[in-house]
């Protein structure tokens, strides 16, 4: 009877080892080596409990499989001191050198008790055969010593290892389950291996022991779960698509084969059942991913379907980040946005204006944050790296006090160049907690929020300053003048700022054009095509940027009377045809292509052939941008009495009638090119008008609302 108890314990312990195993070597965001090595330790301990069994049942070469029981202890405290060391090294924590001389005491103990180990195992001399039967050796002695030195080792690197990553509380809840998991096995071992039989005076109680394993496996698969590797929900969500598919494929055949059987096989041994059997397993497989997709389509819906998509959430973001100046409309938007998506009770942000003045801003609900509050924070973040808070990880008890009388479940510290630019807070979760994806998503947006942040500081900035300058224009001439004199240095300085801002950018860009180019003809490697597309959209938007940047250098030349028309000889033939060259690439991946015959012989005329560039690529951009898919964009260049006439004719979206006498304004842009391309400048045209303007010449513009426009000039010969 108690050998069946043994043997059921053992299929269980090896049945659940087996389970977490699989669970973990095909948890594919879980790095392989911390796979390989949780598996290694969980598969010894396994195999040490059925060898111990085989080593008690067996009658043959006894003394064989004793010896070979003593192997897998050993292997298994070598395979978790790799778990431990892979894990501190996917968290990249950063130990003191002191720490790091620390850590080499647990791995020189853990050496000799192997080597103590591995001494007693070649010897042979663990046990003894006697007439008696077997009897402990001195190896005996020298293993267990061994093994004690081991287990310490392991012990002491895991007590190391928590203490080390206590800087960062998210990340030390995975070490802290090693060391209760660790913790818990010893006990239970000691319980039932020692104390149970020591009691009770028999060995029957010891079989419990088996189960020391399944402490194991259950616990370190906690751990790496706890580290944010690995998602059990997604393994319940998948188990559950894939029992309803085979039931329903279960479902299919057994309705199949009795309508067959009934209607067309009047024998069980019909020659035809072979055949009726073969046909209904190879509609089963055609039939099996169908199911399959229509029930994770089924289960995604159920189990996910308040969540959020990456891609999405990030795009969303963007847009109001890129279509919002105001600093608290900016705030409130994003604090929204955020809340709403992260299903967050509430949000918002304390953001500092300068050393004496904050704004706050936030959902509906949110609390503002004190300034005094936010100066111990700001200490606090500093201390730990500018991490990710996450209230109930944190062990400094008054910064969570601090949070949870602000009712703060996540805060975000926004980091400029090592000072702190403000926070970005979010309230409790309004179902559960946030997941180890919402966490790396507020991580992955820091950046952004800063850079907008930044932005909206500096439009805030320019706001006020006007405020306060038509209030000093009401007051006084003096401070009218003075206001005059500082608007002219901010000018100034603005003027410069686009000029150096424009040099610097162009030499990175002019590097960053050539190495996608170089990438795009395969100088560094073969490239698959859709690398290759991608890389050619990095292409044309590094182009497009070159493009802006000369856009708003202009402007502001404009605005300071340095605007100049450099007249020189120029092929406006050739100009055409190579700018039309150059977006070819970029119409083929929009499905467009230019339809444009250059003409036989044309005078050459004095104009800027820079800016008159610019007008033209300016034109066919917008055709390329605005054209409907796989229509051709017509361009055409002649001479026309004794000017030369230049148009870029399409099928795009057009513009409103009522809308037209503004397009060329700065910063004007239709209603529907917003829609079509949000992220338009609007300085384009009133540029390109501004150059015609300049050479004497008149802009040509055409336009039907859903039918297509014509952009174009015309610029006298002479």
């Amino acid at each position: 009877m108690l050998m069946l108890i043994e043997l059921g314990l053992l299929i269980l312990t090896n049945t659940i080892t087996a389970v977490v195993c699989l669970l973990t070597l095909f948890a594919a965001r879980v790095p392989m080596k911390i796979r390989l090595s949780l598996v290694l330790t969980i598969v010894s301990l396994a195999l040490w409990q059925t060898f111990v069994y085989v080593s008690n049942v067996t009658q043959t070469n006894v003394l064989f499989w004793n010896h070979f029981v003593f192997v897998w202890p050993g292997l298994a405290t070598l395979a978790f001191f790799l778990f431990m060391h892979q894990l501190n090294e996917h968290h990249r924590w950063h130990l003191s050198k002191g720490g790091a001389y620390l850590q080499l005491v647990p791995l020189i103990i853990l050496t000799l008790g192997i080597l103590l180990q591995a001494f007693s195992i070649s010897t042979g001399a663990i046990f003894v055969e006697t007439p008696a039967g077997l009897v402990r050796g001195l190896g005996y002695v020298v293993y267990v010593v061994g093994l004690i030195m081991s287990l310490a080792a392991v012990i002491a690197y895991t007590v190391i290892s928590y203490r080390f990553s206590l800087r960062h509380p998210t990340r030390s809840a995975a070490v802290k389950t090693v060391f209760y998991t660790v913790l818990a096995a010893i006990v239970y071992g000691l319980i039932a291996n020692v104390v149970l039989p020591v009691v009770s005076g028999s060995q029957q109680y010891a079989v419990l022991g088996i189960l020391t394993v399944d402490i194991f496996a259950i616990g370190f698969m906690l751990s790496v779960m706890r580290s944010g590797l690995m998602n059990f929900k997604i393994y319940v969500v998948r188990g559950i698509a894939y029992a309803l598919s085979l039931t329903t494929l279960a479902l299919v055949y057994g309705v199949l084969a009795f309508l067959v059987s009934r209607l067309f096989l009047t024998s069980l041994d019909s020659p035809a059942e072979l055949l009726v059997n073969v046909s209904l397993a190879l509609l089963l497989a055609f039939i099996f991913q169908p199911i399959k997709r229509f029930f994770d389509h089924v289960t995604n819906r159920l189990f996910y379907r308040d969540q959020y998509t990456s891609e999405a959430f990030f795009a969303g973001l963007n847009q109001i980040l890129g279509t919002t100046s105001s600093l608290r409309y900016l705030l409130e938007k994003v604090s929204d946005y955020v809340a709403q998506a992260l299903k967050a009770e509430h949000a918002g942000f304390f953001i500092y204006q300068d050393e004496t003045h904050h704004i706050t801003a936030g959902t509906r609900h949110y609390r503002k944050l004190p300034s005094a509050d936010a100066q111990a924070l700001t200490v606090y973040a500093i201390k730990h790296d500018y991490e990710l808070m996450v209230t109930q990880d944190i062990t400094d008890h008054a910064i969570k006090r601090l949070l949870m009388s602000h009712r703060i479940e996540v805060l975000l510290p926004l980091e400029r160049s090592g000072d702190i630019l403000g926070y970005f807070m979010l309230g409790e979760h309004r179902s559960g907690g946030y997941s180890y994806r919402d966490k790396r998503v507020l991580r992955a947006i820091d950046d952004e929020l800063v850079i907008a942040v930044q932005n909206a500081l500096s439009v805030q900035e320019i706001r006020d300053l006007n405020a306060n300058l038509e209030q000093r224009i009401e007051r006084a001439t003096k401070e009218l003048r003075a206001s005059n004199a500082q608007l002219q240095r901010l000018d100034e300085a603005k003027d410069e700022f686009i000029s150096m801002a424009s040099h610097q950018l162009r030499t990175p860009l002019t590097s960053i054009k050539g190495y996608i180019s170089m990438l795009m003809e395969g100088d560094v490697g073969p490239v698959s095509n859709e690398q290759k597309h991608l890389l050619r959209e990095a292409f044309i938007s590094s182009e497009r940027m070159v493009r802006l940047i000369s856009d708003f250098l202009n402007v502001s030349r404009l605005q300071t009377g340095k605007f100049v028309i450099d007249r020189r000889p120029v092929d406006l033939a050739r100009l055409v045809k190579h700018e039309l060259e150059s977006l070819e690439p970029s119409a083929a991946a929009r499905g467009l292509k230019f339809s444009y015959k250059p003409p036989k012989s044309l005078p050459k005329l004095t104009i800027d052939e820079n800016k008159i560039q610019q007008v033209v690529m300016n034109f066919s951009d917008n055709a390329l941008y605005y054209s409907k898919e796989k229509t051709a964009i017509k361009v055409s260049l002649k001479k026309v009495g004794d000017t030369i006439e230049f148009r870029v004719m399409d099928k795009g979206i057009g513009v409103p009638k009522a809308q037209q006498s503004h397009l060329f304004n700065k910063f004007f842009r239709a209603t529907n090119a917003r829609q079509q391309r949000p992220d338009g400048t609007g300085v384009g045209l009133f540029l390109a008008k501004k150059v015609i303007d300049a050479h004497g010449g008149e802009i040509i513009f055409e336009s039907v609302e859903g039918k297509g426009s014509t952009f174009g000039f015309r610029l006298p010969i002479a």
